[in-house]
């Protein structure tokens, strides 16, 4: 696929510089002067490009590669063709991530969607008792409501409604088409595109007439340098906060309910869902389709395999699948003596069809 002109490659930037921002080591400094402009995979990286490996297991795609370098752990470096230039690091995957923020800034943010350029579009409103502080951007179509505070270097996209009494740190992006009410936000904080922050959680009691709504009269807190991702949705509390800890990335599609607490530097993958009350601890990672029970308690640390259920309380430090979900050890013993099971069968229907 050629290059499109969504993300444009980097003018260029010598590899012998690449390699100190990326804190790697260059083992040929002859090769120092190329000039590198953007990232891709190993399988079709050509010249200008950088690409990384993590296991023996990428050998057959060298086979097409024609980076100008490449970035692997040490033990990889004699499996590299001696055409690419091995920029040495023990976490390939992370200076990838750098040299990809590096070469392409603009896609680490939602882009502007027009090109107006900064400062409030003559078609946005903006409520006279809202408080922007400088060098805030308000794109077309946008609205922020009363007494609402955004801070300095944060754009609000087209489109996107932005409610009383919120307040937006400083250096935000509030992707187009996104809603933030009922909430307090940090600073660095990434909102993509429709993503629904601060609306009822969903609370009823039965009665004689049916549902009775319970009153929803929660925050949202959402602390610095988190990314919430497309779609997504974060309920405020009822009484109390709902409470998104600070360096933590949600997927697209998430539902996290009202009076959740989520710990610091977590990450929670596309189509989980987190029900009311629950409480996560710090760097826990949450696979994708997973479903969470209320009121429960989630340790530090503690992973959980996609498509599980998790119906009680988990000790930090775990590793989590199935449904109901339980130690991972349990679950792939379980799993393969389910597969052993159905291989034994699936044989001796074979032994009868053959008599």
């Amino acid at each position: 696929m050629d290059q499109n002109n969504f993300f444009p490659p980097h003018h260029g930037v010598s590899l012998r510089e690449l390699a100190v921002h990326l804190g790697a080591e260059l083992l040929d400094d002859t090769a120092g002067e190329r000039m590198i402009r953007s990232v891709a995979p190993v399988a079709r990286a050509q010249e200008g490009q950088v690409c990384y490996i993590l296991s023996r297991k990428n050998r057959q795609e060298l086979e097409t590669c024609m980076a100008s370098a490449i970035l692997c752990d040490p033990g990889l470096a004699n499996i590299v063709p001696s055409h690419i230039a091995v920029l040495k690091t023990k976490t390939p995957h992370s200076a990838f991530a750098m040299a990809g923020a590096f070469l392409h800034p603009i896609a680490m943010r939602p882009s502007p969607v027009t090109s107006e350029g900064d400062g409030v579009s003559p078609s946005a409103y903006v409520d006279p008792t809202a408080r922007l502080e400088e060098g805030v951007t308000v794109e077309p179509m946008a609205v922020v409501g009363a007494r609402a505070h955004v801070g300095s270097g944060t754009r609000i996209g087209a489109g996107s409604v932005v409610g009383a009494d919120v307040q937006i740190g400083r250096n935000c992006s509030i992707a187009a088409g996104a809603s933030v009410v009922a909430a307090l936000i940090g600073n660095n904080v990434i909102i993509h595109n429709g993503a629904r922050i601060g609306q009822d959680g969903f609370g009823f009691a039965p009665g004689p007439r049916g549902m009775l709504k319970i009153v929803q009269i929660g925050r949202v807190i959402i602390q610095d340098n988190v990314e919430i991702g497309a779609n997504t949705t974060i309920d405020r509390g009822a009484m109390d906060d709902t409470v998104i800890g600070e360096g933590t990335k949600i997927d697209n599609q998430v539902q996290i309910a009202h009076n959740v607490h989520i710990g610091r530097h977590c990450g929670i993958a596309s189509g989980a869902g987190i029900a009311g009350s629950t409480k996560i601890g710090n760097g826990v990672l949450i696979g994708g389709a997973s479903g969470i029970n209320g009121h429960i308690s989630i340790g530090d640390g503690v992973q959980i395999a996609a498509m599980s259920g998790v119906v009680a309380d988990i000790p930090p430090g775990l590793r989590y699948g199935g449904i109901p979900a339980r130690p991972m050890k349990d679950f792939l013993r379980e799993m393969a003596e389910k597969m052993s099971q159905v291989d034994d069968r699936a044989k001796r229907r074979g032994d009868k069809n053959n008599d």
